[in-house]
């Protein structure tokens, strides 16, 4: 998407967002010459691009703020949370994966919105479960070792909004609806 859609990203005043169904998506890939470029930063030019990306992109009215960050804490993270401070944050939802890896990670991440001040709405698991697209049924990938994200939010006292099985079909655009409405308003 970068080297096709590059022209609609930089404006006169502000960076423009990709708008499509309601969603505004900025990212770093938009910047590049060709989608294959790496991005091989340090922290202040990380945090330089995530102070452009809050200050200076056209967000317009907007619900929600999603920020994809690397797992665990970081710079990043904290840079994420000094710029946003002025405004009304109303917290993070923090996203996992049933492996204790990823828990180890967000009960770091829960420690960090916790120092911070950082109210924390909940946690989603991620990959809980594969859909087979031919029969539908749904098995254990990555069973969870410890309990996964439900346990993990039981013993810190986090709400858990939901869980997100694999299911091939969500990246199929025909039926991106139909898995929105499914599996997002089930919690």
């Amino acid at each position: 998407m970068g080297r096709v859609l590059r022209e609609c990203w930089l404006s006169k005043d502000h960076l423009q967002r990709y708008v499509e169904e309601n969603l505004g998506v900025m990212s770093v890939g938009f910047l590049l010459s060709s989608p294959d470029d790496a991005v091989i930063w340090r922290g202040p030019k990380k945090n330089g691009l995530i102070k452009q990306f809050l200050r200076d992109v056209d967000w317009g009215e907007i619900d929600y703020l999603i920020v994809d960050t690397p797992p665990g804490t970081s710079d990043e993270h904290l840079s994420i949370v000094q710029y946003l401070s002025a405004t009304h944050i109303d917290g993070a939802v923090i996203i996992t994966t049933p492996q204790e890896v990823s828990l180890q990670d967000v009960r770091k991440e829960i420690n960090f919105c916790h120092k911070v001040k950082l109210p924390i709405i909940g946690v989603v698991e991620n990959m809980s479960g594969f859909i087979c697209p031919k029969c539908k049924n749904e098995s254990q990938i990555f069973p969870p070792t410890t309990g996964g994200a439900e346990k993990m939010c039981q013993n810190l006292n986090v709400s858990l909004l939901g869980k997100v099985p694999l299911d091939p079909q969500i990246g199929n655009v025909t039926v991106l609806h139909y898995v929105y409405n499914k599996f997002f308003f089930l919690y």
